[in-house]
């Protein structure tokens, strides 16, 4: 397969760095550039045909409209952000290069593609698709084509969604004052598991934040979980366990409905 030089700019983050990584162990030739250091924008549309942007949600569309003006028409612009509407609008408005959007679909820990699912979103031009399918489904990734906007209300449930209850519980147990007992000598298995998400997103808050506040979809599931927690809510209060169980049978209805 042909070898093409990539660039990455956010190269030195999580994501930056495992996708630099992966694309060099397959024999391209990949530059990179963080914060403070590596090409400016400029350099790197020179210099790389196909150009990453891998950085924080509330900076890309920002770094997109830096690299964009300098995309030759034949080259690639990509992008890796968790959302996707707003970023794949700034790349197909800043420059008059091919446009694919890309969303991992997991974390820079994972050791390969194999059996990880990539949301992907062509947005113009052919040439570059099918090399970077090819890269992509060669090494066992599932990738998963959508639009933008579709792709942000899914991840308006798989990610704010799924946040916005792990920071709720990681705050209700801070509150209730037994959060050493509980960590020390109380906790079970599954919730061990469940104290090791919170201190991940407790740790990296603007993240996670991010991917909850910068969504439009997000106000929809919230109204979605308020619904939900009350039901919950008023049939655990009333000792109401059938009524509880009811709910989460499927279709959800209350028994005394």
């Amino acid at each position: 397969m042909e070898k093409f030089t990539i660039g990455i700019i956010g190269g030195t983050g999580g994501m930056g760095r495992w996708f630099a990584s992966f694309f060099e162990k397959e024999g391209h030739p990949v530059s990179v550039s963080g914060k403070d250091r590596g090409p400016r924008p400029a350099e790197m549309a020179a210099a790389c045909p196909v150009v990453i942007v891998s950085v924080p949600i509330g900076v890309t569309q920002e770094v997109i409209r830096q690299v964009g003006p300098h995309m030759r028409r034949d080259s690639l612009l990509m992008d890796l952000t968790s959302l996707k509407s707003e970023p794949v609008m700034a790349m197909l408005e800043s420059s008059v290069s091919e446009v694919i959007g890309l969303h991992p679909l997991f974390g820079p820990s994972v050791p390969g593609l194999e059996g990880q699912n990539i949301a992907i979103f062509p947005a113009r031009g052919e040439a570059w698709l099918p090399r970077i399918r090819g890269i992509l489904e060669g090494r066992g990734a599932k990738l998963v084509e959508t639009t933008p906007e579709r792709h942000d209300e899914i991840m308006a449930v798989v990610q704010a969604l799924n946040h916005l209850d792990t920071i709720v519980m990681g705050l209700a147990i801070r509150r209730s004052g037994l959060e050493r007992e509980i960590r020390e000598s109380f906790s079970t298995p599954i919730l061990r598991g469940k104290l090791g998400m919170i201190d991940r997103v407790f740790t990296n808050p603007q993240l996670h934040t991010e991917l909850i506040t910068a969504n439009p979809h997000t106000a929809k599931v919230l109204r979605l979980y308020r619904e939900i927690l009350d039901r919950v809510g008023e049939a655990a209060v009333k000792g109401d366990a059938a009524g509880l169980a009811a709910l989460m049978r499927p279709g959800g209805r209350d028994e005394h409905e």
